[in-house]
């Protein structure tokens, strides 16, 4: 007999400080990330912002946010980041969680979720349409970037080091990667 599937209450019913995701009714739990793993995706949007989101020295044409949740079918995901082109998501919608996949996802990689982002969601997104996928990994200090041709991920780039990137789809204005690692200067 299999193992019943885990239910939006078995989300509900996880202690504080524990992020849960539900990918093909299996539920995944995972602490809250450290600081290097915070600082990523902080100075990401922040990095971000200004060009995507508000047109601000760059196109604009984005809404971007922080850990959305996002109920895809039955799968229920919490990407560290997503975007939506401004023409599929014009402005903030009065829901708790959004049924629209995003146009671009990043995971940042920590010890305890890297394998769930990488084998477990990344399927998900491409079955949902997702069609840009970003992993950031503060501890190798990488970012691998992905493009969703014919159903499948194709990897355009992993890159490192502290200068600047262009990375599709935000190729339009070059971003300072060190910022990510929390190297400013």
């Amino acid at each position: 007999m299999g193992k019943k599937p885990a239910t939006y209450a078995d989300l509900e019913a996880l202690p504080e400080g524990v992020v849960g995701e539900i990918v093909e009714g299996e539920l995944y739990a995972s602490p809250r990330p450290a600081f290097p793993h915070l600082t990523a995706a902080s100075f990401l949007m922040g990095l971000l912002s200004n060009p995507f989101v508000f047109g601000l020295g760059g196109p604009g044409g984005w809404y971007i946010v922080l850990e959305p949740e996002l109920h895809l079918g039955e799968d229920v995901l919490i990407p560290d980041l997503a975007g939506w082109r401004r023409e599929r998501l014009p402005q903030a919608p009065q829901v708790a969680a959004l049924a629209l996949s995003p146009d671009w996802v990043c995971e940042v990689l920590s010890p305890s979720t890297r394998l769930v982002d990488r084998e477990v969601k990344l399927p998900v997104y491409a079955r949902e349409g997702v069609r840009h996928v970003w992993f950031i990994d503060p501890v190798l200090r990488t970012l691998e970037v992905f493009r969703l041709e014919a159903g499948q991920y194709v990897q355009l780039a992993t890159l490192s080091g502290t200068g600047l990137v262009h990375a599709e789809p935000f190729e339009a204005v070059a971003l300072k990667l060190g910022v990510l690692w929390d190297e400013l200067g």
